[in-house]
């Protein structure tokens, strides 16, 4: 059938996760850090994620696509009701720990060289970034991964920020960073959850835009402080 139904343009999307995160429905979802129309039998056509997106990366078309079922869509709510909201990022566990060196007092010094480390109150043109190995990380990581100032704030220029929380595009400040300085590699930490992917597409999309060839790597963290290869 012909119908009213949304379509989301990649190249707007910042992957900031809201619209999905807005759609009630579960029709939107996050897919290698991009925004994704999943199933057009969950889409009711109502664009409750329209005023959500900040990029203006969503719009109505009229084409042929499956009828709005709402009895699966109450189905699959059903099955996220553990999930507020139905995202993955507010997901309630709780992680447990072994306790035998928790009693011990270990002192382990900071590894940050350089402040301030958030994204949005660096200066584009720090001297500390010529030459710098950066890392660019979600600032959820630092708390899940236990060891993260020796394995990667160690050696390195630390920007921090959160692409769900922040509303703001981190690309275009990142690229002016890139393009401005002789960085020699960088480094993305983000947390497994989808919204997380929208500081590893901010990272690419300055590198792609600063015209620079520099090496460049993603380290996801699970919510139970582990590295996933």
């Amino acid at each position: 059938m012909i119908r009213r139904i949304i379509q989301i343009d990649e190249e707007k999307c910042n992957g900031c996760g809201a619209c999905a995160a807005a759609c009630h429905e579960g029709a939107i979802g996050m897919v290698d850090g991009k925004a994704r129309l999943l199933r057009d039998d969950y889409c009711d056509g109502l664009g409750d994620c329209l005023p959500a997106c900040p990029t203006g990366a969503i719009a109505f078309v009229e084409r042929e696509a499956a009828a709005y079922d709402e009895a699966a869509v109450k189905a699959n709510q059903q099955k996220k009701a553990s999930l507020p909201c139905g995202c993955p990022g507010t997901n309630i566990k709780k992680i447990q720990r072994n306790d035998s060196v928790d009693n011990q007092t270990i002192e382990i010094g900071s590894r940050l060289s350089q402040w301030p480390v958030q994204i949005k109150l660096a200066p584009i043109n720090a001297p500390y970034f010529n030459g710098a190995n950066l890392l660019i990380a979600a600032d959820c990581t630092a708390y899940a991964y236990g060891n993260f100032h020796e394995r990667f704030i160690k050696n390195h220029i630390t920007l921090i920020g959160c692409p769900k929380l922040d509303s703001t595009d981190y690309s275009e400040k990142l690229t002016e960073i890139i393009r401005c300085n002789d960085i020699k590699s960088v480094t993305v930490t983000r947390m497994e959850v989808p919204c997380c992917g929208g500081i590893e597409y901010a990272v690419k999309s300055a590198l792609q835009q600063s015209g620079k060839l520099i090496p460049w790597q993603v380290k996801i963290i699970s919510t139970d402080g582990n590295i996933k290869d």
